[in-house]
């Protein structure tokens, strides 16, 4: 039990930072026409903030739903490169533990369990779950409540609701600061992202600076220190 409540306090801080953007979403959702119950649902399944403002965005035009679709994978891209870099970390998970885990990845989801994982905590299952309701339940909640008081937000950018996500993934990059070969790497993920908005528009940038940074960290060597553990695992076995 004190490993679920050390996963919620881990996402306690995070909540702060992401609830005015739940709210924000309900009230645009419900500013598009979707009924309490749809954008609730819509939060309660997708659990994904970025990718959620793009479908709703798309829903009142003219657009054929494979192009909803794949407009949404673009923006959530990112998470199939999160899975990748965790499957070492969640390797200690049973099947369907790592199930209820990747169905809870979200970017501080991602961050928090890196960061766990550098410090040489074990990764548990109740942790996992404490983080992950600390951020779910309040978000569903929160885009419901966004989506009945709506009315009374406003203009978001009014009282600076608009830059708060940007801060905050901003905080989430700055974090990894110390690894090594972070600096190219953010940078070609920056320009391969700028790039891909004026020549191909978003959310497709997303995807355009992924791939800017996944291929400078190809082609970067890596620090001479770097053993892979399951290598150093192996070793002492012998």
């Amino acid at each position: 039990m004190n490993e679920f409540w050390s996963g919620v306090r881990r996402g306690l801080p995070v909540l702060v930072s992401v609830a005015p953007f739940g709210i924000l979403y309900g009230a645009i959702a419900a500013d598009h026409g979707l009924s309490i119950a749809e954008l609730t649902l819509m939060s309660a399944t997708v659990f994904a903030g970025a990718s959620q403002l793009v479908g709703i965005d798309l829903f009142g035009h003219n657009i054929q739903p494979w192009v909803i679709i794949l407009s949404i994978f673009a923006v959530n891209f990112r998470h199939v490169l999160y899975s990748a870099a965790l499957a070492r970390h969640v390797d200690v998970l049973r099947p369907w533990q790592r199930a209820v885990n990747f169905f809870f990845m979200t970017d501080p989801h991602y961050a928090e369990i890196e960061r766990r994982s550098l410090s040489g905590e074990p990764l548990t299952f109740a942790w996992v779950m404490g983080l992950g309701l600390c951020l779910y339940l309040p978000w569903v909640a929160l885009s419901t409540a966004g989506g009945v008081l709506g009315a009374f937000i406003g203009d978001p950018k009014a009282i600076g609701l608009d830059v708060l996500l940007p801060v905050y993934f901003l905080g989430l990059v700055m974090g990894f600061r110390t690894r090594a070969n972070w600096l190219p790497v953010v940078a070609a993920s920056a320009v391969g992202s700028m790039v891909g908005i004026k020549l191909i528009g978003s959310p497709w940038h997303v995807m355009a600076g992924a791939a800017a940074g996944i291929l400078m960290a190809v082609v970067l060597p890596l620090p001479e220190n770097t053993v892979e553990p399951r290598q150093v695992e192996g070793e002492g076995q012998r």
